[in-house]
This record gives C-alpha cells, sequence and structure tokens, in this order.
C-alpha cells in the first residue's frame, strides 16, 4: 500500500473489529481465515529454534554474542546452532565462508597434538548464552588431509570456490579421524558435563554429495563410520547422525541419501564391525530465488520439492519413519556469504519477504512431513550475522551489526506459539498441491498456522507472494472457535511484521541509509529490529466459545494473534 492506513477501534457486538478508512485502503482480497481450536492435527515441534553459519569463531566476537544471547531468548526451548569449520586447521580468525580451531596437528615426529584453546572459545560463548550446539564435525585438520591430485592448497579464499582446498579432502588416516573425533567429545564432555553434552547434536560433515566431499560416496560412509564410532567410545548416549546431504529433489542426491540410509541399516561400522549409529537424518532443502523483468522472485516451490522428496526417501524404510529429520539448512537458496552486491536477487534479504517466505515455508514443512508421516523436528535456518560489513548489505543474516533484521521476528512469533497445532482454513490458501506444482506466482498464498496450549492460543497469518512486486492488501477476518467453555473474555496481542513494523531496514532506509548511524540513529534501528505489537493488547468478549478479529494484511506482511485466558 503506498497510503498509511488509518484505523480505529470499535467494539460492536461484544467483538472488537479494527476498521480502516475507504478513502485510503487499497485492500481488495476480502479473506476469511477460520481456526478450530478443537480440532487437533498434530505437536507443534518447535523446528523454529535451530540456525547456522559458515563462520564458527564469530560466536566469540561482539554481535555473534549478542546475537546468541537474542536467539536463546526468542523461545521456550533450548535453541540449537550448527557451525562449519569446528575442526579446520588455522588461527582463529574468520573471514567468509572460512573460520577455523586448529584443534589438531601432528608433530614433528607424526604425533597427535590435540589443542581445544579455540573449540573452549566458541563453545564457552554458546554455554554463555545459553544455546546448545548442533556439533558438525568437520572439516579435516590440514595434517591428516589425504593427498589428493590437483589440490594444492588447504584453504581458498572467498570469491573463490572455498569447498576447493585439501581442507574438504578424506583423512590420510580414518583411524586418526576416529580418535580424532573421540578426543573431541571427550573433552566436550570433560568441560561441560555428560548431562549436558547428551542433550547435543553430533552431525557427520556437511553435504559430502557435492564438492564439500573431495571422496568417493563409500569414503564418506566409512568416515561416518569412524566419526560415529568416535563419539560413542567417548559418550554412548550421544546423537549422532547425517548425512547432511544435500536436497534430494535431484537424482543424484536423492540417490546418495538412499543409499546412506542403507547403508546405516544394513552395513557394519568399518570402525569396529558393530552396527551404525543413527541417531537422526539430515539433509538440505533450498530455495531458488531468481531476478525477473527486474524484480526478485522467490522460489518455494524448491524448497518444499526437495523436503518431500527427503521425506519420501525416509518413509520408505519403516524402521526409520519415527527416526528425528533435521533440515540442517532449510533456506530460499545456498550461499548466506553471496551479498545482494554479488548477487541482486539476494536484495529480498533485508526486508519482510524473508520473513513471509519463511512463515509460509513452515506451514509447508509441517503439512508435508504430515503426509508422509515421519517426524520432523528441525528447519534450520542457515542465516547469522557478519561482522565489519555494511548495514543492510544483503548477506543472509538475522541482524546487520547489531540491528536484527525482519526475518528474525518471524522465529519471534514462532516462539510465542505452543502446543498442538490445530485446524484452520483460509479462503485465499494457495493449496500445499498447488505451491508444489507452481509456486507462488499467481493469487498470494493467504494463509494461517494456528496451536492452542493450555490457557492460550495463537495464530499467524501472512500474505505471501513469490515475486518481490507491489500487491493489493487483504482483509482479513479471523474466526477462532473452540474457546473452552465458561471463558467469558480472552486477551489478544497482535504482533506485526510488515514495512512499517518489526522492520528496521524500512526505517533505515528513511534515515537515508547511513553506514555510519548516530548514536540516536543506532538507538532507533534497534528499536525497530524489535517484534512490535500492531495496537495495545485488547480483550475481547467471547460468545458460543468464538472471537472474531478483522484485520488488514498488507502483501509480505505477517500477524500473530496471540491469545490469552
Amino acid at each position: 500500500m503506498s497510503q498509511r492506513i488509518l484505523m480505529r477501534l470499535k467494539k460492536s457486538g461484544g467483538i472488537f473489529a479494527i476498521f480502516v478508512s475507504a478513502a485510503v485502503c487499497c485492500a481488495q482480497a476480502q479473506v476469511s481465515v477460520r481456526v478450530d481450536l478443537s480440532r487437533p492435527v498434530g505437536p507443534y515441534t518447535p523446528i523454529y529454534r535451530w540456525f547456522g553459519y559458515d563462520e564458527s569463531n564469530y560466536a566469540t566476537m561482539k554481535f555473534g554474542r549478542q546475537l546468541l544471547r537474542e536467539l536463546h531468548d526468542l523461545s521456550p526451548e533450548p535453541v540449537y546452532i550448527r557451525a562449519h569449520h569446528l575442526l579446520t586447521s588455522g588461527n582463529g580468525v574468520p573471514e567468509l565462508k572460512w573460520s577455523s580451531s586448529n584443534v589438531f596437528s601432528l608433530d614433528p615426529s607424526g604425533k597427535p597434538v590435540y589443542d581445544f584453546t579455540i573449540t573452549d572459545q566458541i563453545f564457552d560463548a554458546y554455554k554463555e548464552a545459553g544455546v546448545r550446539p548442533m556439533v558438525e564435525l568437520g572439516f579435516m585438520p590440514k595434517d591428516l588431509a589425504s593427498t589428493i591430485s590437483g589440490i594444492t592448497e588447504y584453504q581458498l579464499h572467498y570469491p573463490a570456490p572455498t569447498m576447493g582446498g585439501s581442507v574438504n579432502n578424506p583423512p590420510k588416516d580414518y583411524k586418526l579421524w576416529g580418535e580424532l573425533v573421540r578426543r573431541y567429545t571427550e573433552h566436550l564432555v570433560q568441560r561441560y558435563g555428560r548431562e549436558e553434552v547428551s542433550n547435543w547434536y553430533f552431525e557427520v560433515w556437511n553435504e559430502p554429495d557435492i564438492l564439500y566431499w573431495h571422496g568417493t560416496q563409500a569414503e564418506y560412509f566409512k568416515l561416518y563410520d569412524y566419526a560415529a564410532a568416535g563419539v560413542h567410545a567417548a559418550l554412548p548416549e550421544a546423537k549422532v547422525g547425517g548425512p547432511a546431504s544435500t536436497g534430494p529433489s535431484n537424482a543424484k542426491a536423492a540417490a546418495f541419501l538412499d543409499a546412506f540410509l542403507q547403508h546405516c541399516l544394513h552395513d557394519k561400522s568399518a570402525a569396529d564391525g558393530k552396527p551404525i549409529p543413527l541417531a537422526f537424518i539430515s539433509f538440505h532443502p533450498k530455495g531458488r530465488p531468481t531476478v525477473v523483468d527486474g524484480h526478485v522472485r522467490m522460489g518455494l516451490a524448491d524448497e518444499l520439492k526437495a523436503s518431500e522428496a527427503g521425506f519420501k526417501i525416509v518413509a520408505r524404510y519403516p524402521q526409520l519413519i519415527h527416526r528425528p529429520i533435521i533440515l540442517s539448512e532449510a533456506d530460499p537458496e545456498g550461499c548466506a556469504a553471496c551479498s545482494m552486491k554479488v548477487n541482486p536477487a539476494n536484495a529480498y534479504r533485508n526486508g519482510p519477504l524473508y520473513a513471509t517466505y519463511t512463515a509460509a515455508a513452515m506451514k509447508g514443512l509441517f503439512d508435508l512431513q504430515d503426509r508422509s508421516r515421519v517426524n520432523l523436528i528441525a528447519m534450520l535456518s542457515w542465516s547469522f550475522e557478519f561482522e565489519g560489513k555494511g548495514y543492510f548489505e544483503g548477506f543472509r543474516t538475522l541482524a546487520t551489526n547489531g540491528v536484527d533484521k525482519p526475518v528474525l521476528n518471524v522465529f519471534r512469533m514462532a516462539g510465542l506459539m505452543a502446543g498442538e497445532r490445530v485446524s484452520t482454513s483460509s479462503s485465499g490458501q494457495v493449496s500445499l498441491d498447488d505451491i508444489l506444482a507452481n509456486g507462488v506466482r499467481q493469487a498470494p498464498d493467504i494463509d494461517a498456522l494456528a496451536t492452542k496450549a493450555e490457557r492460550e492460543a495463537a495464530v499467524m497469518v501472512w500474505n505471501y507472494h513469490d515475486d518481490d512486486l507491489p500487491g493489493d492488501a487483504a482483509a482479513i477476518d479471523v474466526t477462532i472457535a473452540g474457546i473452552p467453555a465458561g471463558m467469558k473474555r480472552v486477551l489478544l496481542e497482535h504482533y506485526r511484521i510488515d514495512d512499517t513494523h518489526s522492520n528496521s531496514y524500512a526505517v533505515w532506509k528513511t534515515m537515508g541509509s547511513p553506514q555510519t548511524p548516530t548514536p540516536e540513529q543506532y538507538a532507533r534501528l534497534q528499536e525497530a529490529g524489535q517484534l512490535e505489537l500492531l495496537h495495545s493488547p485488547q480483550w475481547l468478549d467471547v460468545r458460543d466459545g468464538k472471537v472474531a478479529i478483522e484485520t488488514i494484511l498488507p502483501r509480505q506482511a505477517i500477524s500473530l494473534l496471540h491469545l490469552t485466558w
């Protein structure tokens, strides 16, 4: 909408409604959303509480520490953090798509040397913030990396293809690799306690079906076997899984994931001849944004189709149908460190489109899980922050220089939902099958996800379109039925992400896009980055177990209607 919406509150028939002045309203779509709190459809698993990034050393830096604390605070459940390069050799100084711990080296006589100084700094930062690690076991220490013809450097610096160095080679000694993992896990248990570390997840490597792994498929399976055996030697109850492969929507990735599952189910470990542990299954569905006629077009269908393909592969095996699935990178596209200066399509990352995409993806993933009857526990957003970069440079991040971006607020909304998912219907919904087939390219997807817990309920409603173009707002009426008998009034807190709420990027642009904001401007930007109420909390009258809420929802906007009684 090009003009500010004027709103007033009116109490009519016991229901508060938001009325919009006809002189300025450009809303055309009339959408009815129906929620029935008495009809559960499945648990509200907190799949939103997982985050990751390439540069593990950012955890120890100023804005990294700040963001870790904010991530802890967005969820009542423990938040998990996954990072690359936990075993990589180096001095601990991060750069784009690179970090290091220098945990392993060989002395002149060939004897292993273990140094956990940098590792402790990273994991201490997690502990201080109150978040839990998802320990990604990678990449290969320099002195342990095998020699492969044509690969002469250990590290390639971005924008060179950073996956091309020997840091992604197989080990020259698998027993030594297994012992490194054992010693690493043993140290974590000694420092942070057996009970704590048993709640973590250990994932073996990252995307071994592409250039992150320079070995064969069989060699990755061997790497996995020795890593899993090493973890379990130090902590038998540890949760070890993988393969963290790419989204299995193409034949090669699908075949890799399927072969890995068969390996774990039917083979014996190359490390010890025992059954191969597999506490969880992980893979990476991604979308595919493009620039079309000068604007960004998102690829929600690509991410959901990749997820569907992976769920179907897992569902082939009755032994695995209840095994946790972690989408250990679930994102709109593939390169967090590629700013909009590198790829103009990445401009979507600064504004509310990223948030609405994430909301629609979350609903789609729950629906796909229900179809396949698998056990999805995580949709990990590969997004964190980059130190020392420009404000709103278009990296896939949750915050920029300590200023939260709109996308972080959709995770805060998700953290206000709890209990069971309940039935919703929307006259503006684009069906899941249509999204899988065509994306959201015609009418917008105006849909909802709702939950009910003891004495509370929440409805997340969005107006999403793949195309980042101006569009009509929608006049939405939400009817929430199934409020427990005897409840006469409920308290509504209405949160909003749009062009003028929970949107630091919009405020930054009104300031003239400063790269050196004044202290007053910086304080305003930080305030604008928080999740914002659309209006003051309201008490609504309940009639026949129902309340009705009317609102205007702009294109690429999200409302969270949080009810308590």
